[in-house]
């Protein structure tokens, strides 16, 4: 299932028209601000289907009926780029657990590459709820392998990947691979080059986010 925020209006638009724009992305502290509050917001509309249980408050003045989350959450990452969005997922669900995933797509001299992961730390995520955030889903690649080393640390109960901008292509090949994940999109963008970045996307998130880095190629 994909649920694209651009399908109905809201501020997230905002913030999105931020990220894409040419100008205004090159303010990096503005950049990171706009994937935190992208964040918030899936964060808030996931928190809508997870379970809760029925408490009693003691209050000042007397007893209120309230609800307490259930699920127990764990947020993953795939850095650099990823981190800025894990920081707004954290300040919605404030006792989650945390994973982190280095991921990187490996360049060969002939303009291929492939996704290489480096390292992963993981709590248990047996019958949790896995929230796994990526800016740029953009072959789904990085995104599968992510999942393919999660699920050795057990079984969630339920998985939800985050993106900024998804595209068709990649969005599918995640849904192929794990149909009963739920893919969060603030858009989806039909079309991606020869080196496999969304047109019309809003280019390197890392490098917007963080700064610019070296490429290194391989044989």
């Amino acid at each position: 299932m994909v649920i694209n925020l651009s399908s109905s209006v809201s501020i997230a638009h905002e913030y999105l028209l931020q990220m894409r724009d040419e100008v205004l992305q090159l303010n990096p502290v503005l950049f990171r601000r706009n994937l935190v509050r992208f964040s918030q917001i899936v964060g808030y509309e996931i928190s809508k289907s997870l379970r809760y249980e029925a408490v009693k408050t003691v209050t000042p003045l007397g007893v209120a009926d309230t609800n307490r989350l259930e699920d127990k959450i764990v947020l993953s990452t795939i850095i650099r780029a990823g981190l800025p969005m894990h920081e707004g997922l954290l300040s919605v669900f404030d006792l989650a657990e945390n994973a982190f995933i280095s991921a990187y797509r490996q360049h060969h001299k002939d303009g291929t590459f492939e996704v290489s992961l480096e390292y992963i730390t993981s709590p248990d995520l047996d019958q949790k709820v896995l929230i796994l955030c990526d800016p740029m889903l953009a072959t789904g690649a990085s995104v599968v392998k992510a999942l393919d080393a999660l699920m050795e640390y057990g079984k969630p109960r339920e998985i939800h990947v985050v993106a900024v901008v998804g595209s068709s292509a990649g969005l599918e090949h995640v849904q192929l691979k794990y149909p009963e994940v739920k893919i969060w999109v603030g858009a989806e963008d039909e079309e991606l080059t020869a080196k496999s970045f969304i047109v019309p996307g809003l280019g390197d998130a890392g490098d917007l986010a963080y700064g610019p880095k070296e490429m290194e190629e391989t044989e």
